[in-house]
């Protein structure tokens, strides 16, 4: 009879051949050689019945012991097998199917939010804050509280562009400038104040190379007590000459404005020509840029300031303006043309 120490002997011997199976069919080999119907462990299972008692214990469970550990011993280098021929199979025989691969074609910031984003920079280096505020504005805000009379052409339905709202046809419109948001942040800051607006302004033209009825503007107010037209020409000549280059001449030419007095234009001389004459400076060797002044005593008494005790500038200037001087585009629709061929000549 066989004993348990011969099928533990056994069951080693079994597990010490199995990694050198290198196929399915010789792991079953192996584990027939010792659980298959002949084999010892089989016998050792059939002699049990007549085993004496002191015998049958011991052998019982080394049946049940090398059955156990050779069966999963066996299945797991089965499963090591499958991987590995699996693995194989796909290294050997893999198809590649793939396509050359689309980038997508990278998208650039417009020429107008990039000059947007520059001035905008130039003015919170010099502690400006940046505010904000409706595009569908009060006639009191975008008018009245800056100063405009009733009667004044710009409130006109040729130039303005009212909206339906309410019982007052010319109560609420699209704001024609960023000018209503000096009078809304002022009534709800008090002195100092320095700040910049820009943002989307609406008027009725129509459009040609030089006018379109939705366009950028940015405004800017500073307000202290002791605020001079000096202050004024000096901010400006900074901004025109960190904008356009530190060698550009400006000037101050005077104007008319309803919400500031004195008024002036800013003009920078032609940087395509350098002052002496061209197409781009109608031969005048000056571009005009902007319009500036001194904040009318008016504006502050709207507001709640006291004129007596602060004064201040303002300045509002075309951002697409800028960009059509700064980087010679002729027109400023070619801003607004979905053809993507004329937006890359600016990228």
């Amino acid at each position: 009879m066989i004993s348990a120490a011969d099928l533990r002997t056994l069951s080693d011997t079994i597990m010490a051949r199995l990694p050198g199976a290198t196929t399915a069919a010789a792991v079953d080999a192996l584990e027939a050689e010792a659980l298959g119907p002949d084999a010892p462990v089989t016998a050792a299972r059939r002699s049990l019945r007549d085993a004496p008692d002191a015998v049958r214990r011991e052998l019982g469970q080394a049946v049940n012991e090398v059955t156990g550990r050779i069966s999963v011993a066996a299945r797991e280098r089965r499963l090591a097998l499958a991987a590995a021929e699996r693995d194989t199979r796909l290294d050997e025989e893999w198809l590649d199917m793939s396509l050359p691969g689309r980038a997508p074609a990278r998208g650039k910031a417009h020429l107008v939010s990039t000059v947007w984003d520059e001035v905008v920079d130039i003015f919170v280096a010099l502690g400006y804050t940046v505010a904000a505020g409706p595009e569908v504005e009060t006639a009191y805000y975008n008018f009245d509280a800056l100063n405009t009379p009733p009667t004044h052409p710009s409130r006109l339905e040729s130039d303005t562009l009212y909206v339906a709202h309410g019982d007052d046809p010319e109560g609420v419109l699209l704001r024609t400038h960023t000018s209503p948001v000096q009078a809304r942040y002022m009534e709800t800051h008090r002195p100092p104040v320095y700040m910049v607006v820009p943002g989307r302004v609406y008027r009725r033209d129509a459009i040609d190379a030089t006018h379109t009825p939705v366009f950028h503007q940015l405004e800017g107010l500073a307000v202290d007590d002791a605020i001079t037209f000096g202050d004024l020409k000096g901010t400006l000549e900074h901004f025109a000459r960190t904008f356009f280059g530190s060698r550009r001449r400006v000037r101050f030419l005077p104007h008319f404005f309803p919400f500031t007095e004195p008024s002036a234009e800013l003009h920078v001389d032609c940087f395509a020509c350098e002052g002496s004459g061209c197409r781009v400076c109608r031969e005048s060797g000056w571009i005009e840029l902007l319009g500036c002044g001194m904040v009318d005593p008016n504006v502050f008494v709207a507001v709640g300031y006291d004129p007596a005790v602060v004064s201040g500038f303002a300045f509002g200037v075309g951002i697409d303006r800028l960009a059509m001087i700064r980087y010679g585009v002729p027109e400023l629709r070619m801003f607004f043309d979905p053809d993507l061929r004329i937006l890359r000549q600016f990228r």
